[in-house]
């Protein structure tokens, strides 16, 4: 009999069967801000060159930055960590608060100087302050070790 999706393995044990159930939280936050900063760069050049089809998100001819998103992300998985405990939900939110600390890591400089500076120069403190988190991030990663407990019994 095929397992239910409520009660089979997660997604991610499958990906990182020898990552324990405690870091794989932490090892997909780590990938979710690497990949959705490298991505918000894209999608933002994209935009900048003005490739047909792509523009700003606004609302009443404001636009809303993506940090916005970024805090609203994370204010949710903040109240979910409250409340989920189990392995899969760790490990959920681990990847979007990856994500939603890229959002708001990527216009750092805007935030910093209060004024739209992601083309210019001082822009380059959001790349710098991504690649140090991402560079930081994943020497922890590398140079700490933890058992497996890859036969988790809350499906991981």
């Amino acid at each position: 009999m095929k397992p239910s999706r409520a009660t089979g393995p997660s997604p991610w044990l499958r990906l990182l069967p020898d990552i324990s159930s405690e870091r794989r939280g932490f090892v997909l936050a780590w990938w979710g801000f690497a990949l959705t900063f490298g991505g918000m760069r894209l999608l933002t050049w994209l935009i900048h060159i003005e490739v047909a089809g792509l523009g700003d998100v606004q609302t009443g001819g404001v636009h809303i930055h993506h940090y916005v998103w970024g805090i609203l992300l994370l204010a949710v998985v903040g109240a979910a960590g409250l409340v989920a405990r189990s392995a899969r939900a760790r490990a959920w939110m681990g990847l979007a608060y990856g994500v939603g600390l890229a959002l708001v890591v990527d216009e750092a400089a805007l935030l910093l100087s209060l004024e739209d500076v992601y083309w210019d120069t001082t822009g380059g403190i959001s790349i710098a302050l991504a690649i140090a988190v991402i560079a930081v991030a994943g020497s922890v990663l590398a140079v700490t070790r933890e058992d497996s407990d890859a036969d988790e019994p809350d499906g991981g």
